[in-house]
């Protein structure tokens, strides 16, 4: 193992948790928390 194989593998691993958040953040089931969580400021106590 030298050093460039750990700095391809980190960036390899570092591109599929972006990917894996992106999915994340833009799947259906999350919406309806997202709209919740994006209204929070505008409701009065």
């Amino acid at each position: 193992m030298n050093l460039t194989f750990l700095r391809e593998a980190a960036t390899v691993v570092c591109f599929l948790l972006f990917v894996g958040i992106v999915c994340w953040a833009y799947a259906r089931s999350n919406r309806t928390r997202f709209d919740e969580a994006a209204r929070l400021p505008f409701e009065q106590d």
